[in-house]
């Protein structure tokens, strides 16, 4: 029987399955619910290993293991980084069949399916920077209730003992008061849930021998260490360093055409996010020779550099941030 290739147009409550053969031929399209069961009933139809291919859209997960324990090739669509071309009809199965057909050609831009541990280590990782945020949050709404009342803190860290003692102090009108105390029960509630996880991540990842090359690098710590390990995942998917630093957003973009060329601005590695996390990073992970690379190339290169008369901040308005984001990171791939 030859092989057949599967296209998967998965929603949250229903999904379109789509099936061609080698040579193109439709071979049948179906709806199903968004369950386990339901999936794998119409995936028999499919045959002996076929291809099949998913967006990576919302709660992929679930769908991308139960098609590789039904021994399917599974490939996971980038969302960005196909050609739709320009459709007058879209719909479900114009979208199943799409994918499809590009698999089947050859011209899926796909992107890396991780193996469930790191996707629970990615889930911990991104949850504490949701944590972070909505902490940050409470903390603007202080400010914001002070402002409202002409009340300057007294001292830069109003989260520490002089600016807590200011704030069980503060006479206010009911409502802002109200408001305050509630605010401040959720930074606590914060601040112990991020603490949970920081401690949960670090157990987790403290046998990990790339975790614990990570954070010997200068300016990275456990939390960021554990960042690089959940987002980059395997180091083995990047065939070179070069592959990695574009993947981190530390190259620009080339577009050309005749005589016209457009060269983007390189993205701060902050800016470059896994959809979440808000970092990534051209540091590598366990068991890879970069990672011992990064090591010695980054202690030796920042003793050199920290031995230069230039300060950091006349270097900062000579090249901009950007341009020290990438000297900093390529130090680690340097051998």
């Amino acid at each position: 029987m030859e092989r057949q290739y599967v296209g998967i147009d998965l929603h949250r409550r229903s999904s379109t399955i789509y099936r061609m053969a080698e040579d193109g031929e439709v071979l049948g399209c179906v709806r199903i619910p968004s369950q386990p069961f339901e999936l794998t009933q119409a995936m028999a139809d499919a045959g002996e290993a076929p291809e099949v291919v998913l967006e990576s859209t919302y709660g992929w997960y679930w769908a991308a293991d139960v098609l590789t324990e039904l021994g399917a090739n599974v490939h996971l669509a980038h969302a960005l980084g196909n050609n739709w071309g320009n459709r007058r009809v879209k719909n479900d199965e114009r979208d199943a069949k799409d994918l499809c057909a590009m698999l089947r050609l050859g011209r899926l831009a796909e992107g890396w399916i991780a193996p469930p541990e790191t996707r629970e280590l990615r889930e911990l990782v991104r949850y504490r920077h949701s944590l972070v945020g909505h902490r940050t949050s409470a903390k603007a709404q202080i400010h914001g209730v002070m402002a409202k009342n002409g009340i300057l803190p007294v001292v830069g860290d109003l989260w520490g003992p002089s600016g807590t003692a200011q704030l069980d102090n503060l006479e206010l009108p009911e409502a802002y008061t109200v408001r305050i105390e509630s605010l401040r029960d959720l930074l606590e509630i914060y601040d112990r849930e991020i603490t949970m996880v920081d401690g949960y991540l670090h157990r987790a990842l403290k046998d990990d021998p790339g975790y614990r090359t990570l954070v010997t690098l200068p300016g990275v710590g456990k939390v960021i260490a554990a960042i690089f390990v959940a987002e980059i995942g395997d180091i083995t998917r990047f065939d070179s360093p070069k592959k990695l630093c574009s993947w981190a957003g530390l190259t620009p973009k080339h577009r050309e055409s005749d005589q016209t060329v457009h060269r983007s601005r390189r993205q701060s590695v902050w800016h470059r996010a896994v959809a979440t996390t808000r970092c990534a990073s051209p540091w590598a992970r366990p068991d890879s020779s970069i990672v011992s690379m990064a090591a010695s190339s980054a202690s030796t290169r920042w003793s050199t550099v920290s031995q230069r008369p230039t300060s950091s901040c006349s270097l900062r308005r000579r090249w901009g941030q950007h341009r020290l984001d990438v000297l900093s990171s390529r130090t680690a791939h340097r051998a």
